[in-house]
């Protein structure tokens, strides 16, 4: 069943997107310690900041989860040339600043289609960082088009969309632009997504999930247990966040307001 999406405040959307920022700077954290390799983050990250140790862990161990079952489901038996007959597609919910599509790029797994989807404050700022780097820009491929205006990066093999996951109706619209087989074996990242929704509207994300794809698998990671040590850290961390983002705005708002 379709749903609209709730009414929200700039400031709830704002508090959610702070965490893509959190995510970003962890990830740049466990990098610099050595925990994971990526060597793309470290544009995405606003400012390069020292995670405790049980956040380093807390990172790669979802970084690891992620690759481990991404990388079951993209391989496949070759053909006589060597090459992989089955086209197969990523379709990642509320991507952020994740940098997957171009590691796998560099690792030769991409998969035919990569598809992420975010609000389009996200995926301005991500469209922006990828039209202003050729370290990025070159493995899109010559024909790319990018957009930060439409929040938009559209080239053979990825796609960068923007769109409020709670209006299901528009998801259709979405990946038909995108140009995504709903027959072609799928695979849907939900990483530290669905928990900022309410329930009615995340039945409604993976019900029309559900009824879409043919052939998909659902990687579903969201944080519980708030109350352990990993929990209580990462609260502490998103308050922090949060706060460095409420001092931005105000300050920007005084700029216009003195």
């Amino acid at each position: 069943m379709a749903t609209r999406p709730v009414a929200d405040s700039h400031s709830n959307r704002a508090a959610v997107q702070a965490t893509n920022d959190d995510a970003s700077a962890s990830k740049l954290s466990c990098v610099k310690k050595g925990y994971m390799k990526d060597d793309y983050i470290h544009l995405f990250a606003r400012r390069p900041v020292r995670r405790s140790p049980i956040i380093n862990r807390g990172y790669f161990a979802r970084w690891a989860a992620l690759r481990k079952l991404l990388f079951q489901f993209l391989d496949c038996e070759s053909n006589i040339d060597g090459k992989c007959d089955t086209k197969k597609q990523i379709l990642s919910f509320g991507a952020g600043f994740d940098t997957m599509y171009f590691q796998l790029q560099d690792e030769g797994k991409a998969p035919f289609l990569y598809v992420e989807l975010d609000f389009k404050e996200v995926t301005s700022k991500k469209a922006a960082i990828i039209e202003t780097s050729s370290q990025l820009r070159e493995k899109l491929g010559a024909t790319a088009s990018i957009s930060p205006e439409k929040g938009e990066v559209l080239s053979d093999h990825y796609k960068l969309l923007s769109v409020d996951l709670r209006d299901i109706q528009k998801l259709d619209d979405i990946i038909a632009l995108a140009g995504m087989n709903p027959s072609l074996p799928t695979f849907i990242i939900a990483e530290c997504v669905l928990i900022y929704l309410d329930p009615e509207s995340t039945r409604g994300i993976v019900g029309w999930a559900s009824k879409t794809f043919s052939t998909a698998a659902f990687f579903l990671y969201e944080q519980i247990h708030p109350d352990d040590a990993f929990g209580q850290q990462m609260i502490r961390n998103l308050e922090v966040e949060f706060s460095f983002l409420m001092y931005m705005l105000m300050n920007w708002l005084n700029s216009f307001y003195p």
